[in-house]
């Protein structure tokens, strides 16, 4: 079982808070072209809780957040689930784009609302390790108010869409890479593509202690609130083999006064707790994470997730869990012309293991943590979003 380190409550922190700040954010983030690869160091704290920093790029800033599972799966329903993340990071820099790129559209906006829906499914026996995840096409509708035609409304959310690096990685199949590490050696990974990257820093090594607030971060805003809990109770998982369907829903609206998003997510199916949380999209924003820095997030509390799952059933003797992960995300193009095109690289995953077990037994928890994690099975395969919008009130009208 992993050993217990420390709890979210236990900290007395916030969810979420500003970990460091030090250079600018890649100019990705807004309407201007650039690229950045933006790194995620996590791991278990205990139960089904975990910790991330993420980085918002090569010497940039970055953000501590910590997630949880429901009593489902024997979490303690702290914080945000990692599916609720990844909704989360999906909306907020969508609306960042659909926010950035309407003035050279010459659109002023006057009220801005995202809804999305995630659909996810497992197959085959998760205990044995036959399982598989998968997702289907994101459902996205965007209620939009402003002086604008339907068509000029139309092509601003569809040069949005394009430069959304978010949104690129459903698009587009990442052939995502794996390395591991058991007991501070590196070994050679079997079953997934392995990564070409050197050796990553193991984060216990790279941070003395548990993350800290800065003293002078007091004054920032919740950036992750427990919003309402679920109405009904979550049925039990059904028996191994069958078909288990999950369904994440989110709604997102800028706030003017702060320049933040603010989204609200949560499980549809099986019924879960609602979490809000913040981001900000701004290239100069420094008063929360963006939404690229909360999708990463997501991905890699997915893939502990899992792990944790196996090591839980199979009873291994894995004391700890950590990883680093690298999201390279990119913007090319022109605002001026709408030819800004987001893009979003293989997501390289750099897993440290600590234990007694022997080398494949290691070997099967990276792969059969790869296979189930639900949001790893989205990032590799395409798959286009379905989009419809509606102006001033107006019926829903598809995304050409």
């Amino acid at each position: 079982m992993i050993e217990i380190t420390d709890t979210i409550e236990g900290s007395g922190y916030p969810l979420a808070f500003r970990y460091s700040v030090t250079g600018a954010r890649p100019p990705l983030l807004g309407a201007a072209p650039g690229a950045g690869v933006f790194r995620v160091e996590a791991r278990a704290m205990g139960g089904h809780q975990k910790e991330a920093i993420v980085t918002e790029g090569d010497g940039a800033g970055a953000w501590r957040v910590v997630s949880d599972e429901g009593p489902l799966l024997g979490g303690s329903d702290l914080a945000p689930f990692p599916l609720g993340f990844f909704s989360a990071g999906l909306q907020a820099d969508l609306i960042g784009r659909i926010k950035a790129l309407a003035p050279p559209f010459g659109i002023r906006l006057e009220e801005l609302q995202l809804e999305l829906e995630n659909r996810y499914a497992f197959t085959g026996s998760f205990f044995v390790g036959t399982g598989q995840g998968s997702t289907q096409p994101a459902q996205i509708r965007i209620a939009v108010r402003a002086a604008a035609s339907t068509d000029e409304m139309g092509r601003l959310l569809r040069a949005a869409i394009d430069a959304s690096p978010a949104i690129a990685a459903l698009r587009q199949p990442l052939a995502n890479t794996f390395a591991i590490y058991v007991n501070g050696k590196r070994g050679v990974v079997e079953g997934v593509h392995a990564s070409a990257a050197g050796n990553a820093e193991d984060p216990f090594i790279a941070h003395a202690s548990a993350p800290a607030p800065p003293p002078d971060t007091a004054d920032l805003p919740a950036l992750i609130t427990r919003l309402q809990e679920p109405a009904a109770a979550p049925a039990p998982l059904p028996p191994s083999g069958d078909k288990v369907e999950i369904v994440v829903a989110g709604k997102s609206v800028p706030s003017d006064p702060d320049g933040m998003t603010h989204v609200d997510t949560w499980l549809v199916r099986p019924p879960g707790t609602h979490f809000g949380l913040r981001s900000d999209e701004r290239p100069a924003g420094e008063r929360a994470p963006c939404g690229l820095a909360l999708l990463s997030a997501g991905v890699s509390f997915c893939y502990l997730t899992q792990l944790l799952r196996y090591v839980e059933y199979r009873k291994f003797k894995v004391r700890a869990i950590r990883l680093v992960q690298y999201n390279p995300y990119s913007v090319a193009g022109s605002a001026a012309d709408g030819s800004l095109r987001g893009s979003a690289g293989a997501v390289d995953t750099h897993l440290f293991l600590n234990g007694n077990e022997p080398d494949d037994v290691m070997q099967k928890l990276l792969l059969y943590s790869a296979r189930t994690c639900y949001l790893h099975a989205a990032l590799s395969s395409a798959y286009e979003p379905q989009v419809t919008f509606s102006l001033n009130g107006g019926a829903n009208t598809a995304l050409p």
